[in-house]
């Protein structure tokens, strides 16, 4: 890993999202969507950041996570959907969304999101975190040690996780959305070293970013392996049951190692540890980007710095 990578002289709370030929940047205060139009052309759009949980319940640790990875759904499948009109020419409506229109009508965006992230979360917690259980059950009559059945199950989850993101990546959409993750971390790098955001100068920095929302899902996925191994491995319903209830545990303690890891001054053997899982993944997840993609990751992180510059500190 590069020197770059590693002498890193301010740790900001800026992140990002890649999305279709663009990236999402998320300041203390507001949101940023930059997008390269057919036309090549960059297109930005700014919001001011409207939280769904203001209390302050909401904002403690480890309660915060999982609240925190909700956000982030929301908005980043509102920015995805917002980049991707820029290029849906052939995209025709499915059943869903023309009913959504059709109940909620001027309200439908709005519906079409929150229930994309229903959707989504259904389909995360079905096949990587109740998938795996249920898999692993099939050898209960074979492995007594529970333990071992709660690994097993881990294994399971962890390698379905990995095998999706590596079938997903080798769509060609994908690839470029992949290339733009890469700029947006390295953006980031860039800024964190107090450089000015110029393509020469992101050029220089690493793609793999410890705060990335993909170490986040690897570390939930391992971390899960020792949570749920407190409970044992009771009947199929109430593994379940206890798998629903301590998801959001699992999300808060990843949430707070990630946090842990974005705010550390100096790396050192436990900030590795944590890292590596995440950065494995990472190699798949972001790819050296272009130019161009660089150009609209640096539109879109200049228009989230603050003011104060100390407003985006950890």
């Amino acid at each position: 890993m590069s020197d770059n990578f590693l002498k890193e002289v301010k740790k900001t709370s800026i992140g990002g999202q890649a999305l279709i030929e663009g990236i999402m940047m998320k300041g203390p205060d507001k949101i940023a969507t930059a997008v390269r139009k057919p036309n090549g052309e960059i297109e930005v759009r700014e919001s001011e950041i409207n939280s769904l949980f203001k209390n302050k319940f909401f904002k403690l640790p480890l309660i915060r996570g999982s609240f925190v990875l909700i956000d982030a759904l929301v908005s980043g499948i509102k920015e995805l959907m917002y980049s991707a009109e820029f290029y849906g020419e052939d995209y025709e409506e499915d059943a869903l969304d023309k009913f959504l229109k059709k109940v909620f009508k001027d309200k439908a965006d709005t519906a079409i999101i929150y229930v994309s992230v229903i959707i989504s979360l259904v389909f995360s917690v079905g096949i990587f975190i109740l998938g795996p259980t249920l898999l692993t059950n099939l050898l209960k009559n074979l492995v007594t040690n529970i333990i071992l059945l709660n690994l097993i199950g881990g294994v399971i989850r962890v390698f379905l996780f990995v095998g999706y993101v590596y079938l997903v990546s080798k769509l060609k959409d994908i690839k470029r959305v992949f290339m733009y993750h890469g700029s947006e971390h390295k953006t980031i790098h860039c800024y964190e070293h107090g450089e000015d955001l110029t393509v020469e100068n992101v050029k220089k920095y690493s793609t793999f970013h410890p705060r990335c929302g993909t170490s986040f899902m690897i570390n939930v996925m391992l971390i899960s392996i020792v949570v749920f191994s407190f409970f044992g491995w009771p009947n199929p319903m109430m593994r379940l049951v206890t798998r629903l209830v301590m998801l959001p545990v699992v999300a808060g303690i990843s949430y707070e190692l990630n946090r842990y890891v974005g705010k550390c001054e100096s790396e050192n053997v436990l900030t590795k540890i944590i890292e590596y899982p995440g950065f494995l993944i990472q190699r798949i997840t972001t790819s050296e980007p272009d130019d161009s993609m660089m150009e609209v990751a640096i539109t879109a992180m200049k228009r989230v710095i603050p003011q104060n510059g100390e407003d985006d500190t950890w």
